[in-house]
């Protein structure tokens, strides 16, 4: 039975492994078309994450490490220029007729679930177990996603329900932003 909960700091190596095997720019072609991330973090950046409960993972009966999902806040994510770009594009939009504030959102993601456990439901549950812990503080969630990513957009759009509110270009990479209404469950 797989079970999910916040990261604690002893699942920082299991973390960095996973994240070390869908990392894109270690991956081939073909392997990127099954999904991948972007992002790679440091110890002491999901050390950091991990103090402010933003890192959620699933394990298996073996308690295996299949899947994390951060979530965190815009100054935790301000060390990376593309977030800051996001955020200042953020007078421009609004989702569901609210505006789109630093005060009224937070980061989800990246997220990232092992090859061999895709399509088996664990994003709608790693994902739940992230909304019941960060809608007790801001009510929406932002994401962007490389267009090229083509499994994670569906994923997002199709499974979770997320919206696309944006579409931007950053460093030579095309993007669709995201927004998630936190008071809805993922779960039917």
């Amino acid at each position: 039975m797989m079970t999910t909960r916040l990261a604690t700091k002893n699942d920082i190596e299991k973390v960095l492994l996973l994240q070390e095997k869908n990392l894109y720019h270690n991956l081939t072609e073909l392997e990127r078309k099954k999904g991948f991330v972007t992002t790679p973090f440091t110890v002491s950046q999901l050390e950091t994450v991990i103090q402010e409960n933003g890192l959620f993972i699933a394990e298996d009966e073996q308690q295996n490490l299949i899947a994390y999902a951060f979530a965190a806040s815009w100054d935790y994510f301000k060390q990376w220029e593309i977030f800051n770009y996001m955020v200042s594009r953020f007078p421009k939009l609004t989702f569901r007729g609210n505006e789109i504030t630093t005060a009224n959102s937070f980061q989800y993601g990246p997220v990232c679930i092992d090859e061999k456990h895709r399509g088996k439901n664990i994003l709608p549950l790693i994902f739940e177990e992230m909304r019941l812990e960060l809608v007790k503080k801001l009510p929406l969630s932002l994401t962007f996603i490389n267009k090229v990513n083509i499994i994670s957009e569906k994923a997002h759009t199709q499974k979770l329900g997320w919206e696309i509110i944006d579409e931007f270009e950053f460093n030579n990479n095309s993007y669709i932003g995201l927004a998630f209404d936190m008071k809805q469950s993922v779960l039917k």
